[in-house]
């Protein structure tokens, strides 16, 4: 029985309790599994291991082995694993989207998607490493050199890269940092988060099954207050890639010291409405992109500014699209089901109750049911109320008026994130014009705040990141250039090579 065989029957039966170290299944240590839960209904859903330091040191050091190995094969054989893995990903696809439906609370639908996305973005990864060269140059170019001394780049593999993705996307942000990392040469740690870990487990048995040597990808579980400051400082890590909150970005960043970094960070992403915008067709990406899984995406639109004349109009658009959205459980694929639990509902709660009590209008929504929370939709908030300034996290969406685009500009750029913005306008002049004073990653015109597709570059300014995504501009994050440089004696003439 193959090792996917052993976990996904396992699955089938509910609750396991695994560890996964150097590629073998085991059973967690006693007295130090960590209890995963429903979110929607609290059951026990499996356990995985709390690792202690000196696993953690076996299995970097281990992966640290066997990296120059990996790297020395052909790319091409490094890419067919990844191709093989995205079948394998597509055939047990439904049992990884019922694991994010329970783990995560991920409606089915978009759970499958995040399964299928993941397989097309091992494919995409699988051609672009392929791709990734390097290039020459001759020496003449630059003032007192000669074109006898001759210059060639190529790209290496960092070492071992140390993957966090986060518990909203716990297979796609996990392959869209294991994909890059592996067909470039490297060795992987992935630190799943605890919640999501049981889905990131069986993508990871799946990469394993299709051909990735199980000391190049090391399965590390724990929680990040115990594990975390241990693995982003350790000497072994040559590169760490990490998608969460701005507050643990900048503490990994503190801690790293010269370690590269690839973090895709918080956001406050603003959706900006022109008077002269397609308000039915604002309405309905501003409702998708802030009430997609209940708005517990970085790139969620987690406020709006209208300019006062467009407001009552986008209001009318958006209102009975926010009252149509479905409240309940991942498995009925509901438009909104329970955050992940009850501390981020308490905290989007406090937002609303912020904002209610310095004088915003209540339009639909602040209803609660333990971490189930309703589509809230506020007007009238200011920049006094923290709702226009913290990242709730969570399905609610305040509608700041504004007098005119500059003031927009303004609010926007206010705040300390700077990860997307999105402009409504059927006058693509004045739409680029502010896109160009946004001091954030990506401005989306006429269309909602998103990732993807995933070979654009996808990055963030200020508290929202550090380099680049997005599958070409991955690889290269996770290789540097190599020089090498010939020194050729200078010739006379033709007539002296006889």
């Amino acid at each position: 029985m193959t090792l996917a065989e052993t976990l996904f029957g396992s699955t089938s039966q509910g609750e396991y309790s695994l560890a996964l170290m150097n590629g073998e299944l085991r059973p967690c240590p006693v007295g130090r599994e960590i209890a995963i839960h429903s979110p929607t209904d609290g059951t026990l859903l499996g356990q995985v291991a709390a690792l202690t330091h000196d696993e953690i040191d076996a299995a970097l050091a281990s992966a640290a082995g066997a990296q120059p190995a990996w790297a020395e094969r052909p790319v091409e054989q490094r890419a067919a694993v990844l191709e093989r893995a995205a079948d394998l990903l597509l055939e047990h696809a439904p049992t990884v989207a019922r694991c994010l439906e329970r783990e995560i609370a991920k409606r089915r639908s978009d759970s499958l998607d995040e399964v299928r996305r993941s397989a097309d973005f091992l494919r995409f990864t699988a051609e672009e490493g392929k791709r990734l060269s390097g290039e020459s140059f001759f020496g003449d170019a630059f003032p007192g050199f000669k074109r006898n001394k001759i210059g060639f780049t190529y790209r290496v593999p960092l070492g071992v890269v140390l993957a966090i993705p986060p518990f909203n996307y716990p297979v796609n942000l996990a392959i869209s940092k294991i994909a890059p990392a592996l067909v470039a040469g490297n060795a992987v740690v992935l630190k799943p988060p605890t919640q999501g870990s049981l889905s990131a487990l069986l993508m990871t048995v799946l990469l394993l099954e299709a051909g990735v040597p199980p000391e190049v990808l090391q399965f590390v579980t724990g929680r990040g207050s115990d594990i975390g400051d241990y693995l982003v400082t350790h000497p072994r890590v040559g590169m760490i890639t990490f998608t969460g909150s701005s507050a643990t970005g900048r503490r990994i960043a503190r801690l790293a010291g010269m370690v590269p970094l690839l973090m895709e960070l918080g956001g406050k992403d603003a959706a900006v409405v022109l008077r002269d915008a397609d308000m039915a067709l604002a309405a309905k990406d501003i409702v998708s992109g802030a009430f997609s899984y209940s708005g517990q995406r970085c790139t969620a639109v987690k406020r709006v500014l209208v300019t006062e004349p467009a407001a009552e109009a986008l209001l009318h658009e958006l209102l009975p699209r926010v009252k149509r959205l479905t409240v309940g459980r991942p498995e009925d694929d509901a438009d909104v089901t329970p955050l992940i639990n009850h501390e981020a509902a308490d905290y989007v709660q406090e937002l609303i109750d912020d904002a209610l009590a310095r004088g915003a209008r209540l339009l639909v929504g602040n209803q609660r049911e333990g971490n189930l929370l309703w589509p809230t939709l506020l007007d009238g908030v200011t920049e006094a109320m923290r709702l226009a300034w913290e990242e709730p996290f969570g399905p609610v969406l305040p509608i700041l008026r504004v007098r005119d685009a500059a003031e927009a500009v303004r609010i926007a750029n206010a705040s300390e994130y700077g990860l997307q913005a999105a402009i409504f306008s059927r006058d693509v002049n004045a739409a680029l014009r502010i896109a160009a004073r946004l001091d954030v990653g990506t401005v989306q015109l006429n269309g909602k705040t998103a990732r993807g597709p995933d070979h654009f570059p996808f990055l963030g300014t200020k508290s929202s990141g550090l380099g680049a995504q997005g599958i070409r501009y991955s690889l290269e994050a996770m290789t540097r250039p190599k020089s090498i440089v010939f020194n050729l004696a200078e010739q006379a003439g033709l007539e002296e090579v006889a």
